[in-house]
């Protein structure tokens, strides 16, 4: 932030805006330090970039202006009137208050970048403010596997290797974390956890039967969760949507087995006349038939 002076007293409206137009040429050729406030929003959701100034800062004129990714001029008001008629990304979505605050609103994923208003007072001096919007996603509802790790000597009897792995579909800037039914906060032992937090690696025993995992997808502005009971698919009485390898073993394998054994008796079965002396009956019996049609 920093104080320039302007044109002071009163102007007309003409060579006011001569004024405004001249304060934003000089503003460009000064160096600008972005230190201002960082604001978070959400695709979809709106967001008020306040207009700050020191007490006793009686506004006569403001200008708002996105910076980066490109420059464009949003809202202005002078004496009475508020403009956000101005060709930019921002078209009918940027609404300016009396309180000469901008509010975006829908936000899309391609809002994010750095804003800056400039404020003139009745005395011709200049307060200028920078402000950075970053927009995020919001998260949707993840998705976890269960895999069960094949059993090894060193491994305790009655015990299970489970890894969880979690997924947020179609977004990025996420963070993983893991909680355990039962217990307080969101940190497990940082040994188990694999690939930025998405794989939680659990031994499991019995006394572990009933205890759920969540996997917790979150960004600043907003989360979501997936629950899962991994002592299900330890066992064969693994409910839906998470079979263990030892029932995929019995669900399919085995009864495509016995089909295919089955269709091999019955092509037995069908082929057994035709083999032998009785083939010759059969095949005599087949072509009398036709012998006799043709001499009629």
């Amino acid at each position: 932030m920093r104080w320039i002076l302007v044109v002071g007293g009163e102007c007309l409206p003409l060579l006011r805006r001569i004024a405004m137009w001249s304060l934003l040429l000089w503003e460009a050729l000064l160096p600008i330090a972005v230190t201002g406030a960082q604001i978070q929003g959400q695709v979809g959701g709106s967001v008020l970039l306040a207009a700050e100034h020191p007490p006793g800062f009686q506004v006569r004129e403001a200008i708002w202006r996105s910076l980066w990714p490109s420059e464009e001029l949003l809202a202005t008001f002078s004496g009475d009137s508020l403009q956000t008629v101005y060709r930019s990304r921002f078209l009918g979505r940027a609404h300016l208050h009396h309180n000469l605050s901008l509010e975006l609103r829908p936000l899309e994923s391609g809002d994010s970048g750095n804003f800056s208003v400039l404020l003139v007072d009745t005395g011709g001096w200049a307060w200028t403010q920078t402000l950075q919007l970053k927009v995020y996603d919001a998260v949707p509802r993840p998705a976890v596997q269960v895999f069960i790790a094949a059993a090894g000597d060193a491994q305790p009897p009655k015990t299970c290797q489970v890894f969880l792995s979690c997924w947020a579909p179609n977004i990025s800037d996420v963070t993983y974390s893991w909680q355990r039914e039962g217990t307080i906060g969101f940190g497990l032992e940082p040994h188990g956890l694999f690939a930025n937090g998405q794989v939680l690696r659990v031994s499991l025993g019995p006394g572990d039967k009933g205890v759920a995992y969540s996997c917790i997808v979150s960004n600043p502005v907003s989360w979501d969760l997936a629950t899962v009971t991994p002592w299900e698919s330890c066992h064969r009485e693994a409910a839906p949507g998470k079979t263990s390898y030892k029932d995929v073993l019995l669900m399919v394998v085995v009864p495509v087995s016995f089909l295919l054994v089955l269709v091999g008796l019955l092509s037995a079965w069908h082929c057994g006349p035709c083999s032998g002396k009785k083939k010759k009956n059969v095949c005599a019996n087949d072509v009398a038939p036709e012998t006799e049609n043709a001499v009629v």
